[in-house]
This record gives structure tokens, C-alpha cells and sequence, in this order.
């Protein structure tokens, strides 16, 4: 018999660094712990843990790194493959709007597209990378999306299972503490990765 793992504590500044670590929080919970803290909000979810863990810790909290040039407006329509996209564009939905007309819904903006769209060229060059990279093997997904991270190797382990039993078994990896979620992540339950 396992004893139950530990429940997650609240996100309070009575917290530890340590603690805030072991735990899955979302990016709002993070956010609304740095407002309380007077900690500055800005940047990616780990550059905002990293803050907080210091402040937790009483060190002195790294500022947010600079902030990266104010990115392009959207395209002007009609799009066209020969629409120009300015280095730095994002990902937005006028332009999944565009790529999903050209190749119907099964487009995606992966790493590939992603690094190409922002590199600028024109809407017809980065729908070419779409073409040629989608026999490849998928890429390692980086650590800061743990959730895609989960649902790949929960589908690969459960190919017939549902998008609700993926979510139902991501909700409860979640809410284990990190060390479990390692020692869980090595073993096939049955009903998680």
C-alpha cells in the first residue's frame, strides 16, 4: 500500500522556492503570487518562476529580461502566397486562417512553421516548409510545454483514448508533486503517462 502524495499548498509567499518548484502551477496562479509579492510579472513562465523562487528565497529577483521589439501588425489582406511577412510576424489567427485554406485543418503551427513565419519571407515560402517538414519525424517538444509535452506521450502510450481521458489524466499528473510526477512518468498505470 503507497501512501497518497501530498496535497499542493496554496500559492502564498509563505512558500519556499523549493515548494514552489515541486508543483505544477499555472502561468495565472504564478502571476497573481508575483502581484502579491510586488514581484515584477513579465516574460515567459519559467523566467517568472525563476523570479519568484528568488524572492521565495530571499535572493535578489533577476529582472525580467529586456523586451524584445514591438512586433509587425497584421497583413494587410487579401493574403496571398505572396504576401510578405516581416521578420518577428506571430503566429495569429489571420495566418493559421490562411495556411488552414491551403491545407485544410489537419495545419498546425509547429516548431518548423513557427521558426519560419518569424524569420519573415512570404506566406508561399513558409506554406513550402509546411510541405516539406511534414514527414519528419516530430521534434522534442521543449520543456516549457509541459502539457504537450504530457499529451504526446499519453497518446503514444493510449492510442485509442479520448481528448477527455488525455485532459482527466493530465489534470491528475498535474497535481502530484514533482517527484512523483518523475517516478509516474517512468511507469505505465494504465492510466496516465
Amino acid at each position: 500500500m503507497t501512501s497518497a502524495a501530498p496535497a499542493r499548498p496554496p500559492a502564498t509567499p509563505g512558500l519556499t522556492g523549493a515548494e514552489l518548484l515541486r508543483w505544477y502551477w499555472l502561468k495565472e496562479e504564478l502571476l497573481t503570487l508575483a502581484r502579491t509579492m510586488g514581484v515584477a510579472t513579465g516574460g515567459g513562465k519559467q523566467e517568472l518562476t525563476a523570479r519568484l523562487v528568488a524572492a521565495l528565497d530571499g535572493r535578489p529577483v533577476p529582472a525580467p529580461a529586456a523586451r524584445s521589439p514591438r512586433r509587425p501588425a497584421a497583413l494587410v489582406e487579401p493574403l496571398t502566397a505572396e504576401t510578405v511577412i516581416l521578420p518577428g510576424q506571430r503566429c495569429t489567427q489571420q495566418v493559421r486562417a490562411w495556411f488552414t485554406a491551403q491545407v485544410g485543418t489537419a495545419f498546425r503551427f509547429d516548431g518548423p512553421v513557427r521558426a519560419a513565419v518569424a524569420a519573415g519571407g512570404t506566406l508561399g515560402e513558409v506554406l513550402e516548409v509546411w510541405r516539406t517538414t511534414r514527414q519528419r519525424p516530430a521534434g522534442e517538444i521543449g520543456a516549457q510545454f509541459e502539457l504537450n509535452r504530457f499529451l504526446r506521450a499519453w497518446r503514444a502510450d493510449h492510442p485509442g483514448g479520448s481528448h477527455r481521458e488525455a485532459l482527466d489524466a493530465w489534470a491528475a499528473h498535474r497535481a502530484l508533486p514533482r517527484e512523483a510526477r518523475a517516478l509516474h512518468e517512468g511507469q505505465d498505470t494504465g492510466e496516465h503517462v
